[in-house]
Order: C-alpha cells, then sequence, then structure tokens
C-alpha cells in the first residue's frame, strides 16, 4: 500500500482496524494474519508505512469512517527494526577507510 511494490503476503505485514491499549480505534499489526476483518498489507519498514499514512491508503482500505491511530504499528514496526538492524547496537568507532 505505501510503496505500491509487489511482494508475497509472507513478506508483508497485515494491518487491521483494531484499538490500542486505551480503548480508542487505531490500527493494529496482524503479523499472524489471523485477525478478523478487513486487513490492508505493507511492506514492514518505517519507509512503506510513512508513504501509506502519507497517502491516507489506510482508511480507504479498510473501508473505516473513523480516524484511526497509527501508533501500534509504529511500535510494531520500531521493535522489529531495533532488533533485526545489526548496526543499530554498533558503536561508532570514528576511524573510516576510503
Amino acid at each position: 500500500m505505501g510503496c505500491r511494490t509487489k511482494a508475497a503476503a509472507s513478506e508483508l505485514l497485515r494491518v487491521v482496524a483494531g484499538s490500542d491499549a486505551e480503548g480508542r480505534p487505531a490500527l493494529v499489526p496482524d503479523p499472524d494474519r489471523r485477525a478478523p476483518g478487513r486487513g490492508a498489507h505493507v511492506h514492514p519498514t518505517p519507509e512503506c508505512w510513512q508513504l501509506a499514512v502519507r497517502r491516507r491508503a489506510f482508511p480507504r482500505a479498510l473501508r473505516s469512517g473513523v480516524s484511526l491511530a497509527g501508533a501500534p504499528v509504529e511500535d510494531y514496526l520500531a521493535s522489529l527494526h531495533h532488533f533485526s538492524d545489526p548496526q543499530h547496537d554498533r558503536p561508532e568507532t570514528g576511524a573510516r577507510s576510503s
């Protein structure tokens, strides 16, 4: 939905309309693809997520008449990229080679 690039369903993150921790309407990640209702698929990257949000693709795809917060998906993506980025925990040494 964000970058509009085709990919296998196993490579995409399914997002559904649900509720956040306070019970407000929100976009919720569904990595197991088992939540009921309509789902929208996006690459599990912050870049693709931001493109989809900027295009307002989720309310159209999920046929939602209410505003949906994206914090649960953003938190999920942040946790994915924090643990999967090997450069994230690597300290900067300052030495560079050309």
